[in-house]
C-alpha cells in the first residue's frame, strides 16, 4: 500500500455483491482487496466477509448488548485492586475519569464512522476505518496487528478462566480429582468450538442479553459477598494506606490505570457498529448509553465494595480474597459458586465476541460470496477454520497459564492506542474542527495525556510480569495469579 506510488485510501466504492448495486450508504471499503487489484490492474473480487456482514439488520440496543458484552466482563472483578494501587480518592477519580473518555471516544468514532457513510464509505472494519482517515498504508498494519493481538489475547484469557472456573468447582466437589487444568480448558475449549459455528456477529445478539444479565448477576452476589466479609466482626482492621517508597507507589499507580485502560477497552467499535442495519447515523449514541447505564452499576458496585472490604489486602481477583487459600471461605459455599457459574457462562461469551474480527478475516478469503452462507461450499470452511482457531487459543492457554497476568500490558500497549488515542486523531482529521476549539484542544489534551499514560503503563505492567516471572512454569497445572 504505502509504496505503490499513490495514495493508500480508497475514493470510491467496491463492490461487495454481485447480484445488485449497492447504495452509497452501504458502500464497503476494502482496502487489501481494491490496492492489490488496482496494482494488477483487474476489479476487485467480492468480499465474502464484508458480503455477510452487511446481511445483518441490527436495532441499536442489539449493538448496546455487543458493546456491554466487550466491555463488561469478569474483569471487573479486578477493580478493587486497580483502587488499591491509587487509593479511595485518586482511584475513584481515575475510575470515572476513564470512563467519561472512552465513553467520549467511542462517541467520537462512532461520528467518524458516520462522518465516513455520509460521504459514500461505509467501513466494518477499524483497520480500513484508520487507513482511510490517517491516509498511510502502515497505519492499516498497525491497526489490524495490535487488534488481532488484542482479541486473541482476550480469547485465550477467556478460555483459561472459563477453565478455572471449572476447576474451583471441581476442586470444591472433589479435592482430590485427577483433573488438571487443562482438561477443562478441553473442555471449554470444545463448547466454544460449538459456539462459534453461529455464522455472524449479529446472530450473538441474544447470547449478548444474556451475557448483559449474567454481569449484573454476578457483580451483585460478589458485590453482597464483600459486604458481608468486611462486616464480619473476626475481620483484621482494615488498611487503605499506600506504599511508602514513592517509586512503587507511581508503578502501582500506573499500573492501575493499565488496568482500568483494559477494562474498559474493546477495540471492536466499528465491527459492532457495522451489525447495524443502515443508516446507523445515530444509533450508537444510544447503544453507548445503554452500555454505559450498565457500566455505571457493574463497575463502580465491586470496585467499592471489595476495596472497602479488604483495603490494601485486596488480591487481583476479588474472588480470591473472598476464598483465601487458608481459612474458610469469607461468603457463602451456594453464593460463591453461583458467582463462578455466572463468570464461566459471561466468558463464554465474550470469547465468541472478541473472536468475531478472526472469523471475518478467514471468511474474507474462505468463503465465496456468490454462495449462500449456509451453503456446503461456505460451511465446510468455516467450521474448520473457526475450530482450528479456537484450539489454537486453547493451546497457547494451556501452555501460558499465567496469561491472566498479561491484562495490565495489553491495556497499555493495545486498548490505549484503539480506545484512547486514534479516536480523538481520527475525529479531528475526518471532521477538521477548528484548531483553537473547545473539542480539538481537548481531543489533542487526551491523546498527549493517554500516549505517556500507555507508555508509562508498559513499563509498569512490564515490570509487575518480570518480578512475578519466578512462579510461571509452562503447562501448570493451575492459573499463575
Amino acid at each position: 500500500m504505502a509504496g505503490t506510488g499513490g495514495s493508500p485510501l480508497l475514493r470510491s466504492p467496491s463492490p461487495v455483491m454481485n447480484t445488485m448495486p449497492t447504495p452509497p450508504s452501504a458502500a464497503v471499503f476494502d482496502v487489501e482487496a481494491a490496492s492489490g487489484a488496482r496494482r494488477l490492474g483487474i476489479k476487485p473480487a467480492a468480499d465474502a466477509g464484508a458480503a455477510f456482514v452487511l446481511e445483518s439488520k441490527g436495532k441499536w440496543w442489539h449493538a448496546g448488548f455487543h458493546l456491554t458484552t466487550a466491555i463488561v466482563g469478569p474483569t471487573v472483578l479486578t477493580l478493587p485492586y486497580a483502587l488499591r494501587g491509587m487509593g479511595w480518592a485518586l482511584g475513584l477519580v481515575a475510575l470515572t475519569a476513564v470512563a467519561a473518555v472512552t465513553f467520549y471516544a467511542y462517541y467520537l468514532m462512532s461520528r467518524v464512522l458516520d462522518h465516513c457513510e455520509a460521504h459514500g464509505r461505509r467501513h466494518i472494519r477499524f483497520r480500513e476505518l484508520a487507513a482511510d482517515v490517517l491516509g498511510s498504508g502502515w497505519v492499516f498494519y498497525l491497526v489490524v496487528t495490535v487488534q488481532t493481538a488484542i482479541n486473541a489475547g482476550i480469547t485465550i484469557g477467556s478460555i483459561l478462566l472459563a477453565a478455572d472456573c471449572l476447576q474451583i468447582m471441581y476442586s470444591d466437589l472433589a479435592p482430590n480429582g485427577p483433573l488438571k487444568l487443562y482438561h477443562f480448558i478441553i473442555v471449554v475449549a470444545v463448547v466454544l468450538s460449538l459456539l462459534s459455528q453461529l455464522p455472524s456477529f449479529h446472530s450473538l445478539r441474544y447470547i449478548n442479553l444474556g451475557s448483559l444479565l449474567l454481569s449484573f448477576g454476578y457483580t451483585i452476589l460478589v458485590s453482597a459477598a464483600c459486604i458481608r466479609a468486611g462486616a464480619l466482626s473476626d475481620v483484621p482492621e482494615k488498611d487503605y494506606s499506600l506504599s511508602s517508597s514513592n517509586s512503587e507507589k507511581t508503578f502501582n499507580a500506573f499500573l492501575s490505570i493499565s488496568i482500568l485502560a483494559s477494562v474498559f477497552g474493546n477495540g471492536i467499535l466499528p465491527e459492532i457498529q457495522a451489525t447495524l442495519a443502515p443508516p446507523a447515523a445515530g444509533k450508537m449514541m444510544k447503544a453507548l448509553v445503554l452500555c454505559y447505564t450498565v457500566v455505571l452499576f457493574t463497575f463502580y458496585l465491586p470496585a467499592i465494595t471489595g476495596y472497602w472490604a479488604f483495603g490494601s489486602q485486596v488480591q487481583s481477583n476479588v474472588l480470591q480474597s473472598l476464598m483465601p487459600d487458608k481459612g474458610p471461605s469469607l461468603a457463602p459455599t451456594w453464593l460463591l459458586g453461583l458467582a463462578v457459574v455466572l463468570v464461566l457462562l459471561q466468558l463464554l461469551a465474550i470469547a465468541l465476541v472478541y473472536s468475531q474480527v478472526a472469523y471475518e478475516i478467514m471468511e474474507k478469503s474462505s468463503a465465496d460470496a456468490a454462495r449462500g452462507r449456509f451453503s456446503r461450499r461456505n460451511v465446510a470452511p468455516r467450521v474448520a477454520l473457526r475450530t482450528a482457531y479456537v484450539a489454537a487459543c486453547a493451546f497457547v492457554a494451556a501452555m501460558l497459564p499465567f496469561f491472566g497476568d498479561i491484562v495490565g500490558v495489553v491495556g497499555a500497549v493495545g486498548f490505549i492506542p484503539l480506545d484512547f488515542v486514534l479516536p480523538v486523531v481520527m475525529y479531528n482529521m475526518a471532521l477538521a474542527p477548528p484548531r483553537r476549539s473547545p473539542v480539538y484542544l481537548a481531543n489533542v489534551a487526551i491523546m498527549v495525556v493517554f500516549t505517556g499514560v500507555g507508555l508509562i503503563g508498559a513499563v509498569a505492567s512490564v515490570r509487575k510480569l518480570v518480578l512475578d516471572a519466578g512462579q510461571f512454569k509452562l503447562f501448570s497445572g493451575n492459573v499463575v495469579d
